[in-house]
């Protein structure tokens, strides 16, 4: 049974890891939704903190409120354009890191269509008539009954990491979604990291790639 969504956003102040004329990177704390929620009791949102701090500021994608790490927001028209453009024709490049249930394989990838769970919304689900979704993992460390991952999403649906995983048993620890009460105890938030993005700047050539620290994970540790 999943439990009841209860809004309570953390009051951190918003890193930020980069930013130039154009655009801003910042750090999303997990908790926080990245956007407003239809309900009064879900208005605080980063994008909001952002635009208090800069009236220019500009959504380009999301996270899921429960998910930590990198997004990034456009200060220009132009730039939110170029940067829609970048994440629609999916050349920019996601890396996310998870501690997933059990001792999964090295390395592999995953293949399975989803789509929208509509009697169980917002949740998502394999289905054969969804959309096409890809998600590749390699183990970065592993504990003794869980595996630190690295997520690189070929596609961007929502929630495809969280879904992918616990379609082949490893679900994410802490997902009051996807995983059972056992998995979700192991940890008082999902341990899901949106680790690092790489886009192409404005009137750049070469991309750039900015990353944010994982609370539970130490990158040091990546090969």
């Amino acid at each position: 049974m999943r439990p009841p969504f209860i809004y309570n956003p953390p009051n951190d102040p918003i890193i930020i890891l980069f930013e130039t004329e154009e655009l801003i990177f910042v750090n999303k704390p997990s908790g926080l939704l990245s956007v407003a929620g239809r309900l009064p009791e879900h208005q605080d949102n980063l994008l909001s903190r952002l635009l208090d701090m800069n009236r220019e500021i500009r959504l380009v994608h999301r996270l899921d409120t429960d998910t930590s790490g990198v997004m990034v927001f456009a200060k220009t028209a132009q730039a939110q354009k170029e940067l829609n453009w970048q994440f629609e024709r999916r050349t920019v490049k996601k890396t996310y890191l998870a501690e997933v249930t059990g001792q999964i394989e090295q390395s592999g990838t995953v293949d399975l269509p989803l789509m929208r769970d509509w009697p169980n919304r917002p949740l998502q689900k394999v289905d054969e008539n969804g959309k096409p979704s890809v998600t590749h993992w390699r183990v970065l460390g592993r504990k003794s009954e869980s595996s630190i991952v690295e997520l690189s999403p070929q596609t961007g649906r929502s929630h495809q990491l969280r879904v992918h995983m616990a379609a082949v048993g490893h679900a994410i620890l802490g997902d009051i979604f996807y995983a059972d009460e056992v998995v979700q105890k192991q940890s008082n938030r999902l341990l899901l990291h949106a680790y690092s993005l790489e886009v192409i700047l404005p009137d750049q050539v070469e991309p750039v790639c900015i990353t944010a620290a994982c609370e539970f994970f130490s990158t040091e540790q990546m090969g």
